[in-house]
């Protein structure tokens, strides 16, 4: 019997007026002739993004939903290179907090996933150095907010630069220059195109951090179907974490389109994958990458009911035995 928690990514499509990654581009700042009033709008953008960050938690927690990933946009233009000067978390500190508090309080995982220009295995000495900007920018957020940062920061392995083994060795020998305090939030992800489950599992072993297993991205590559046989594996290395094993799930949105995601998830491919891996482990967390977000989570519910061997939890949460 396993424990299967959903979760879903940053947007409620439920809740109206609550996107907490408003935004404000560098060409309007620098429309604001005074800079320092510039920079409290920025403020006041990145205090609105965390209040409705606040509002999300609330709608989770009222739908028992104890999983959700944040947008990685709580603060425009924090790393921008002409605001370097920026104290950007000092005014936000009491909202982190709160926010963290309220996510303790209701017993939920949070985590992040940063954009896809962050790459630990660029040859570029430059895209290197704003990634682990970019990293310290999250390990910052969860620290303010009070919530330990140990395998919070889901990423892609980065770029294959026409050759996988050397970017797989480039990404190690980079590992050596993340601080400590970043590689410790880091877990890795099995993408679609360039790193298959075998070539991150190399990695996170190789480094001893997680592998967050995503089944849509597996199956897009086309290599190696048969998963099962690397599941002890990826398993494995969750043994250090405090955290449960974590999942990605999502559809196909087409045959022809099949590394887009849809709008919800397929019952019947997340079904295949749950019965596969009941009862080898006690706990697994799913976050839905779907476009209709929580929605898409509440119908997946709805539909897990019919479900044999299913028993609901509660309005996120179900054993399959």
């Amino acid at each position: 019997m396993t424990l299967v928690r959903l979760g879903y990514v940053a947007m409620s499509m439920e809740l109206k007026n609550a996107s907490p990654s408003k935004t404000m581009t560098f060409s309007q700042f620098q429309k604001i002739r005074d800079r320092e009033a510039a920079l409290r709008k920025l403020e006041r953008i990145a205090q609105v993004n965390l209040s409705n960050t606040l509002r999300l938690l609330r709608h989770n927690a009222a739908s028992d939903i104890h999983f959700y990933r944040l947008t990685s946009r709580l603060i425009p233009l924090a790393n921008h290179e002409e605001l370097l000067d920026w104290d950007y978390m000092k005014p936000l500190l009491p909202s982190l907090r709160e926010v963290g508090n309220y996510a303790k309080e209701h017993k939920m995982r949070m985590d992040f996933h940063p954009d896809h220009f962050v790459l630990i295995n660029s040859p570029k000495k430059n895209i290197f150095q704003n990634s682990i900007m970019t990293l310290r920018l999250h390990y910052l957020l969860l620290k303010n907010m009070g919530i330990d940062t140990t395998h919070r920061c889901v990423m892609h392995v980065g770029g294959n630069y026409k050759d996988t083994e050397k970017s797989l060795e480039r990404f190690v020998d980079n590992w050596g220059l993340v601080p400590r305090s970043i590689q410790k939030m880091i877990m890795l992800e099995n993408d679609d195109t360039s790193f298959t489950v075998e070539d991150t599992l190399y990695l996170c072993e190789k480094i001893g951090i997680p592998l967050v297993f995503d089944y849509h991205h597996h199956l897009a590559h086309h290599q190696n179907i048969h998963w099962v046989q690397h599941w002890d594996r990826i398993v494995k290395t969750w043994e250090e974490s405090p955290l449960p094993i974590k999942m990605h799930i999502s559809s196909p949105k087409s045959e022809k389109e099949f590394r887009h995601h849809s709008d919800y998830v397929d019952p019947e491919m997340f079904f295949t994958f749950l019965q596969e891996i009941k009862g080898s482990v006690p706990q697994i967390d799913c976050m839905i990458e779907a476009k209709q977000k929580d929605k898409a989570l509440f119908r997946l519910m709805k539909q897990v009911k019919v479900w044999p061997n299913v028993e609901i939890i509660n309005g996120a949460s179900f054993y399959i035995k």
